[in-house]
């Protein structure tokens, strides 16, 4: 199994384009030593020449612009993407579903929820079906059904729900439903190897046990070091739990909840332009870095989930 990293920062990417915070300033100006990042995605793949991708950020065509494997060129127009999963409905994980319209039918699996968002909330499905058209497959989270995509044979995928809240632009926005935001196993068929994907993975469940202990490697959200960053810097009036983030630090905190599972490799994703892990000199990188946690960066790959 192949996973390659397209994008690791959260919406806005990094440095953000209105942001003045002191990452972004020190990373523009150089005083600050940490790696530019696109925002979140992940693609997946056995061949590594048909890949199944994770959302589509904004920032889509930049990442197959520098991930060669995702343009195979087996003809005049190809691409490796053979299907798309999507994890929620939020915008910096579904516009760039747009940048694809020139392509064939896009394969899309989604929720139900994620579904209604993206034809009533953010009409994106139904703009594309002037375009390339969308043949939308059924994700089922309650229970949880596994699934394979055709055309990438050897990997199967399990959706796990998490708890979130919907879009602002959600007909449920206030009312939230499983289904909302989910976490992927994802399994190599062959190997057995697991990896459990969660960049939005916002709160510790009871039913989340087994995917955080059995895998061997997890990829989890990393937006924010914490809880009131967002305040304390006077960009925002909420926490990072309100907004369905669990911070890396304090108790009960990111670093905290990885400590109790020895046996996945541990990697966030997913991370906000103003966490201050994304300078490679900061304590709280250090901190990470003794914990034993990596931080996801922009063309990562994850080959066989080794270290």
């Amino acid at each position: 199994m192949k996973i390659l990293v397209l994008g690791s920062a959260a919406g806005g990417g990094f440095p953000q384009w209105n942001c003045n915070c002191r990452n972004c300033h020190g990373v523009r100006s150089g005083t600050v030593r940490a790696h530019a990042r696109t925002q979140s995605s992940i693609a997946v793949s056995i061949n590594g020449n048909d890949w199944v991708l994770f959302n589509a950020s904004p920032d889509i065509l930049t990442q197959i612009r520098a991930n060669p494997d995702l343009q195979p060129a087996r003809g005049l127009r190809d691409t490796g993407i053979a299907g798309v999963i999507l994890i929620d409905a939020q915008i910096d994980h579904t516009t760039g579903l747009f940048m694809l319209r020139e392509g064939k039918p896009l394969d899309i699996w989604c929720t139900d929820q994620v579904n209604e968002d993206l034809t009533i909330g953010n009409p994106i499905f139904k703009v594309l079906s002037h375009f390339c058209t969308v043949q939308r497959q059924k994700l089922q989270v309650i229970p949880p059904q596994s699934f394979e995509v055709p055309r990438v044979p050897g990997l199967r995928f399990t959706p796990v729900p998490l708890a979130s809240k919907a879009p602002p632009y959600s007909p449920h926005r206030h009312d939230p439903h499983p289904g909302d935001n989910i976490g992927v196993l994802i399994e190599d068929i062959a190997s057995g190897q697991k990896v459990f994907y969660a960049p939005g993975f916002g709160a510790m469940e009871p039913h989340l046990e087994p995917y955080l202990a059995d895998s061997d490697c997890v990829l989890l959200d990393g937006t924010f070091w914490t809880d009131d960053e967002m305040i304390r810097l006077g960009v925002s009036t909420q926490t990072a739990r309100a907004i369905g983030h669990l911070p890396q630090s304090g108790p009960a905190g990111m670093i905290d909840l990885l400590g109790h599972y020895p046996k996945p490799r541990k990697i966030l994703i997913h991370i906000n332009n103003t966490n201050p892990i994304l300078d490679e000199d900061s304590a709280e990188r250090a901190e990470l870095t003794r914990a034993g946690i990596e931080l996801a960066y922009d063309g990562m790959l994850i080959d066989g989930v080794k270290k």
